[in-house]
């Protein structure tokens, strides 16, 4: 099977976003032709991302994918509780220095999301349909942006590709909803490890420093525990390679990321800091320097020899702020995706996720940059919408006296 470019007349992109008439693109994979060179597809998990969501009980105690979660009112959080406090301070468009959590919540969360994690691959199989979605950077009100754009969970399924958290003011609600949609939906909600999701870098970012003023040091610690478990990277289909930086010299095959042993600090050299640090480049031919100080640069002939040896069509990958929220290498084998709309309020960008279908079909669902006056007014309108709607949903639940 050979990925295919089409033209962007073909993209399901909401009107709202912004059109880039010689960028914005699909991407076709069609299926009529090699069907017997491809590869085996890819073993499911317990539930693959094409089957009905998988939900846990409002009342959660599940630390094992695919069983049930215990009934015991021991030590039980309440995941739905939580995160309609999350969503109501999203859609509020207003920092707060208290958490709507307690610290023996968000304690409990973090012990069940960690239970959780190491009992998925550290190299994750999925099939679509999957949403993939780049850097968020703790710009809260931009993800439910996105969720609002693109469907909460269970209506989409999730693969996010990791830096959840530092440099915007709202990590802590940030990773906490998206690890509360983990433990909800754990076979349709998928976190990879960004290089931000490691102790040393967000001492420096600002992560640990938002812990120690909305909570403790000690909450901190646990979510540096919660990051040293997140799987690393994702294939789509057998065709579409995930992951947050870039390729490494030390990855000669895929069972490499399989064997990578988790909970894990981030080395300062190697496949795994490789995988979190390397970029794409234009001008190198293989493998060079990477101007960050950390892991390389890898060139064209690198991305050829990579795609051709594992029979991939695609790399999917963040880590770089790109002014149209994706941004295409190598004549569109490489996919850069940012997620977060006006970078730190600094860069004007727009935010991206590229939406892959059943049929292996790409398209790029676009947010607009806004100052903070014009995300409160959108965050607002939206709130007004989603009370609308929760109101039509309940008055559909009541039972009639016919």
């Amino acid at each position: 099977m050979k990925v295919s470019i089409t033209d962007c007349n073909k993209c399901s992109v909401p009107s709202h976003d912004r059109h880039i008439p010689d960028v914005l693109a699909c991407i076709a994979a069609t299926n009529q032709k090699e069907d017997t060179k491809r590869s085996p597809s890819p073993p499911p998990l317990s539930a693959p991302l094409d089957a009905p969501p998988t939900t846990t009980s409002t009342t959660t105690t599940a630390t094992t994918v695919g069983q049930q979660p215990s009934n015991t009112d021991d030590d039980s959080i309440d995941i739905d509780d939580i995160i309609q406090r999350l969503l109501n301070i999203g859609y509020s468009a207003k920092y707060s220095k208290t958490l709507p959590i307690k610290s023996t919540e968000i304690t409990q969360l973090l012990q069940l999301s960690r239970d959780l994690l190491l009992n998925q691959p550290t190299l994750i199989e999925l099939n679509p349909p999957v949403k993939i979605v780049g850097d968020i950077h703790g710009q809260y009100s931009d993800l439910i942006r996105l969720f609002d754009m693109s469907g909460f969970p269970p209506k989409s399924n999730y693969l996010f590709l990791g830096d959840y958290v530092d440099r915007g003011k709202q990590s802590l609600e940030t990773i906490l909803l998206l690890l509360c949609y983990k433990l909800k939906y754990p076979e349709n909600f998928f976190l990879l490890r960004g290089n931000h999701e490691c102790a040393n870098v967000t001492r420096v970012y600002g992560f640990y420093d938002e812990c120690k003023r909305r909570s403790n040091v000690k909450i901190w610690k646990q979510f540096v525990d919660v990051f040293n478990s997140l799987p690393i990277a994702a294939v789509v289909a057998s065709k579409i390679f995930c992951l947050h930086g870039g390729l490494s010299p030390n990855l000669t095959t895929m069972d490499d990321i399989r064997r990578i042993q988790r909970p894990l600090d981030v080395p300062d050299y190697g496949l795994l800091n490789d995988l979190l640090w390397s970029d794409p480049s234009d001008t190198a031919y293989d493998w060079e320097e990477n101007e960050r100080g950390v892991s390389y640069c890898f060139g064209k002939s690198v991305i050829n020899d990579f795609l051709s040896r594992y029979e991939f069509d695609l790399i999917c990958r963040a880590h770089m702020v790109v002014e149209d929220g994706y941004e295409f290498w190598n004549d569109r084998t490489l996919v850069t995706i940012f997620s977060a709309p006006n970078y730190c309020g600094e860069f004007d960008n727009f935010g991206a996720i590229m939406s892959v279908s059943q049929d292996l079909l790409c398209a790029f669902e676009l947010l607009k940059p806004l100052d903070s006056q014009a995300l409160k007014k959108e965050m607002h309108k939206s709130r007004k919408r989603r009370n609308q709607q929760q109101i039509a949903n309940s008055n559909e639940n009541v039972p009639t006296n016919d």
